[in-house]
């Protein structure tokens, strides 16, 4: 299933959208310019959310070198940052459209700087709760899948009645379909074991955590919450 559009009606244009999507594609074209060079697995180690390094920096600087809380600081950092860097075309295509059709909307009903506040909000919150539940990885965690994740949850909140335009692709043949919103809950997580088509060549691989999908639902429960709260105000 390939969502299109909605049948929402929108008054504003989703300024934050544009620019959140505009920025994902931005990094994901360097990528792949570090990917020629051979660059791109220090690009990753850097900025991907690395839960083993994380949780060894706080751990050095709590009980043994105050100094490290500077390392902390680095890896902290990555959480917001690896929101925007992701590790195959199928996770890039497949998050960006869902920002596309969903982000939409969701913009609309709850503002510009509240659903910049979500995004990045639920996006870390989703990091966090990977790098809890698996604290000895130490292979990177990219992509906005949490944030993506989040966004769907406020939108199903929102418009439980909403239909989504789509097309279904048969081979060589698109049927266009209307789709209820909620079915792209299911087909959310379902397609993550498609997210490692079209892979970027990282050494060391990316994405390996057993908890990836705990970390979404979490996600997806904190938009559905952020919307209900916003919507009751």
């Amino acid at each position: 299933m390939i969502p299109v559009s909605d049948n929402v009606i929108k008054w504003n244009k989703p300024i934050i959208n544009y620019w959140l999507i505009g920025i994902n594609i931005s990094i994901f074209l360097w990528e792949i310019y570090l990917a020629i060079n051979d660059n791109l697995g220090n690009f990753i180690n850097n900025w991907g959310i690395i839960p083993a390094q994380t949780n060894g920096a706080i751990t050095n600087a709590v009980f043994y070198n105050s100094a490290a809380w500077i390392v902390v600081f680095w890896r902290l950092l990555s959480l917001p940052i690896a929101l925007f860097i992701h590790s195959s075309f199928s996770q890039i295509l497949g998050n960006m459209l869902f920002l596309w059709v969903f982000g939409q909307s969701v913009e609309a009903a709850i503002g510009q700087r509240r659903y910049i506040v979500l995004y990045l909000a639920s996006g870390i919150f989703c990091g966090m709760v990977q790098s809890f539940f698996d604290p000895n990885l130490t292979i990177p965690i990219v992509g906005a899948n949490g944030a993506i994740a989040s966004i769907l949850g406020a939108y199903i909140m929102k418009y439980p009645q909403a239909r989504i335009y789509s097309v279904l692709p048969l081979i060589f043949v698109y049927i266009p379909v209307e789709l209820p919103a909620f079915l792209y809950v299911c087909w959310w997580f379902v397609q993550q074991a498609f997210y490692g088509i079209g892979s970027l060549n990282i050494p060391g691989g990316v994405n390996q955590s057993h908890f990836a999908l705990w970390g979404q639902f979490a996600a997806l429960v904190t938009g559905a919450a952020f919307m209900r709260m916003v919507t009751r105000r």
